[in-house]
């Protein structure tokens, strides 16, 4: 029996998604399962799955379109329909059979700035990845947009779809109190959706440690000298903080709405800063990977989180998250929870810090941890017993070892 297939909210709260590319042409039959399409969400790309066997009878979205959540992309065909049933469907759906596939509106021109770039947000990632100027390439999706075959073209040095180089005018003086708009990636929009909820509808609050480093770098360095793949101090940082969690199972929680749910294994989401904003992939079962292990999976994660390449379930769940602003030499600062996690962890830089050491003035490396909770579902004795167990093990590491 013909099906409109219609576009899933593949993110939650997400009124819209773009499709990013067909994986099953026109025609082709499927298996339950197979992959037909990936659409581009604020912030991953998302496999879309056949739920039932079939054939793809005709697209209602062209690759690099935007579409609404609900709205008919494709029009699905059982073995031995055709176009009878595709001309029923196009009725009930509502779009004229004459008329092409849909495409996104052309951009506003900028009058400083030319022509606007018209290129999907995966695109633009992928382009900057691989070290291209995106204005260079032409465009063969809806209206002209750079679509993601057009970055690969251009990648294995394909001419015909590279156009050339614009040249520009000499640089002129900038007035002063002068200013550029720069529009609100989907990316932007869903982090600042979130984190402002966050901070107005969740009850905060922090607890703060500074902590003695020195033996866990040196345990890092003497790894790695024997290691065949070097493992990094996030690395030990999240192993951790899995291991608190075992010492302190009551603070492995996250609060709904009718419980407070308790988690058996340590799934961690890892900050990740890409081109378009932050996103949070989730490093799972953390108490069962060893330092090896940890440090691929994480490796893994991260890189495609960079380019885009992350799937739905991979930014979805876990109880807890780090966010390590370290390599910039930030000292310390707090961080706004990731709901619905109920606590997140952030990690300042290992600088050289003078304490007192048995009533003696030394020089030890200090990494200040401030971790941010949800007071709805752990209380403050409880994040205290948390912190106290971090800090024991990460400045003793050698339970590392057992």
């Amino acid at each position: 029996m013909a099906l409109i297939m219609r576009m899933p909210e593949v993110l939650a709260n997400a009124t819209e998604a773009i499709i990013a590319k067909w994986l099953v042409q026109e025609g082709d039959p499927f298996i339950v399962g197979q992959v037909i399409a990936e659409v581009e969400t604020e912030k991953a790309l998302v496999e879309v799955p056949a739920e039932t066997v079939g054939i793809l009878g005709k697209y209602l979205a062209a690759e690099g379109a935007s579409i609404h959540v609900g709205a008919p992309i494709a029009i699905l065909l059982a073995d031995g329909e055709g176009q009878a049933e595709i001309e029923k469907m196009l009725i009930e759906a509502g779009v004229d059979s004459a008329a092409p596939v849909p495409a996104p509106v052309a951009p506003a021109k900028i009058s400083d700035q030319g022509d606007r770039l018209f290129i999907s947000p995966l695109s633009r990632r992928l382009a900057k990845e691989k070290g291209l100027d995106a204005r260079s390439i032409q465009g063969t999706g809806p209206g002209g947009r750079i679509v993601r075959r057009d970055v690969e073209a251009a990648i294995v040095g394909n001419t015909t779809s590279v156009k050339a180089p614009v040249e520009h005018a000499a640089p002129i003086a900038i007035p002063v109190g002068s200013f550029t708009d720069i529009p609100h990636s989907g990316m932007r929009k869903a982090i600042a959706r979130r984190l402002t909820e966050s901070k107005t509808t969740v009850p905060h609050f922090y607890l703060s440690a500074p902590v003695l480093a020195d033996d866990m770098l040196n345990f890092r360095t003497k790894y790695n000298e024997w290691a065949p793949k070097k493992i990094s101090i996030t690395d030990l940082i999240l192993k951790t903080v899995a291991a608190s969690f075992i010492d302190v199972p009551h603070a492995n929680v996250i609060w709904t709405d009718s419980a407070i749910r308790q988690f058996s294994d340590v799934d961690i989401s890892v900050a990740v800063a890409t081109d378009n904003g932050l996103i949070t992939p989730v490093v799972r079962g953390i108490n069962h990977l060893s330092l090896a292990q940890l440090n691929i999976a994480t490796g893994d994660l991260i890189d495609r989180a960079r380019i885009g390449r992350l799937k739905q379930d991979e930014i979805e769940g876990g109880s807890f998250s780090v966010t390590n602003l370290g390599m910039y030499g930030t000292d310390e600062f707090s961080a706004i929870l990731n709901p619905p996690q109920s606590a997140i962890l952030a990690v300042g830089a290992a600088k050289q810090k003078p304490v007192v050491i048995d009533g003696e003035i030394k020089i030890r490396s200090i990494i200040n941890f401030t971790v941010s909770v949800d007071h709805r579902a752990i209380d403050g004795a409880v994040a205290a017993q948390w912190m106290e167990a971090f800090v024991k093990r990460f400045e003793n590491p050698f339970w590392l070892a057992i």
